[in-house]
């Protein structure tokens, strides 16, 4: 179990969430709510369906990311299908649009738009890249349509008041900075080089630990930038290595983590690497990688472990049906976050609660939300829309070859 949050309304949400979490995935799932009477008598007609659209990665950069969202997509569609959603009087059928965007923003858009006005989607859920989600952001809020964001990134839902249809899963890039940050204070560790990936998702880690490592009276030596994936990465970690650091934090998102990583080794560092949640992927421990990332740590949600956070039935069962189903199509599950799994249940819960799939109604419900997930804990509150919980989060390393919880 992570080690939770400290302070009294930390301790508050935790409560309803342990409180709650049964009941949202009883009812996520079909098999309770109002107009369960018959559920023979009550299943939707033709064309009565929950559509949600889903621009990822699958390939380019991200793919990484991207294709294990589709994932979890598939699964946890199958498993809501098998009893029908609950929306008003009718059980309605969930159905997935799912688009290739490469990495693309610009492509990104044009299919989050293409999903609203041809296909009549009524929630959107993607984005592995802070800036392919970025770009669904605009056209979510053009069209006033929910969009649950898969990626990293602290801007996609501030300011609140111009993100109002915009949800976050992933982790905030400031609970993050503050594990790494006690972390590397307890293993007394002075000089720290920050590596961080060009883009959204490396300017949130860029502020977040140098907070969070200012907090603990670790300042950092130097913060170098990445440039784009797929570039040379030796450069960047000479000049960090240059730096003699007894700590380098590499804040990227896969696959550049563990590239990252490889060429810290390769310019000569041997010391111990920090890593954000984002850093995790099946291909970080796979191949030429596995040698070069042997020991480095990294926060992220407690699935990485394969620890529920709540031992309600419900949650346990619908986790343990989702590490069923994937192991039985993929072969091996790894524990990444499946962020996607979520937002799917997400989706169906609120289309249940406003009993219709108008996308106000949605959006109103979806921020009110307090459920136990795949990936965490998620509340969502009228005035936060970056909903994992910080006691969600684990330490874990990497031992001979697999993800280790370390605290």
């Amino acid at each position: 179990m992570a080690t939770p949050a400290t302070g009294p309304s930390a301790l508050t949400r935790r409560g309803l969430l342990a409180a709650t979490a049964g009941t949202l995935l009883l009812s996520a799932c079909g098999r309770g709510g109002a107009g369960d009477a018959d559920p023979a008598s009550d299943v939707a007609p033709g064309g009565q369906e929950l559509v949600v659209g889903a621009s990822l990665e699958l390939t380019g950069p991200g793919g990484p990311l991207g294709v294990l969202q589709e994932r979890a997509l598939a699964i946890t569609a199958e498993s809501l299908n098998a009893d029908g959603l609950p929306v008003g009087n009718l059980r309605r059928t969930l159905r997935i649009e799912v688009r290739d965007n490469a990495g693309d923003p610009g492509l990104a858009a044009r299919q989050a738009t293409e999903l609203v006005r041809r296909d009549g989607v009524h929630a959107l859920v993607g984005g592995t890249l802070a800036e392919t989600s970025m770009a669904m952001v605009a056209v979510a809020q053009q069209e006033q349509l929910p969009f649950l964001s898969l990626a990293f990134g602290d801007g996609l839902v501030v300011p609140l008041a111009q993100r109002t249809y915009v949800f976050k899963l992933t982790p905030d890039a400031g609970d993050m900075a503050r594990r790494l940050a006690r972390l590397i204070a307890t293993q007394r560790l002075r000089r720290i080089v920050l590596v961080a990936a060009d883009g959204l998702h490396g300017d949130s880690g860029v502020r977040a630990a140098t907070g969070a490592l200012r907090t603990v009276e670790i300042g950092l030596r130097r913060t170098v930038r990445l440039p784009r994936t797929g570039k040379d990465f030796g450069p960047a970690a000479q000049r960090a290595v240059d730096a003699r650091p007894d700590g380098v934090v590499v804040w990227a998102t896969a696959p550049d983590s563990a590239a990252a990583v490889t060429a810290l080794r390769g310019a000569g560092y041997d010391g111990p690497v920090f890593l954000d949640a984002a850093a995790v992927a099946e291909e970080t421990l796979e191949g030429d990688n596995a040698t070069a990332v042997e020991g480095v740590y990294v926060v992220h949600p407690v699935s990485l472990g394969g620890t529920r956070l709540s031992s309600t039935s419900m949650s346990a069962q619908a986790h343990d049906e989702f590490v069923y189903s994937y192991i039985r199509r993929h072969g091996v599950y790894t524990g990444f976050a499946p962020y996607a799994s979520d937002a799917l249940r997400m989706i169906a819960e609120a289309a249940r609660l406003s009993t219709s799939v108008d996308r106000g109604r949605m959006r109103a419900f979806l921020q009110n939300q307090f459920t136990d997930g795949m990936a965490g804990a998620y509340s969502f509150t009228p005035m936060r829309h970056g909903g994992m919980e910080r006691d969600s989060l684990g330490v874990y390393t990497v031992n001979h070859g697999a993800w280790t919880r370390f605290s």
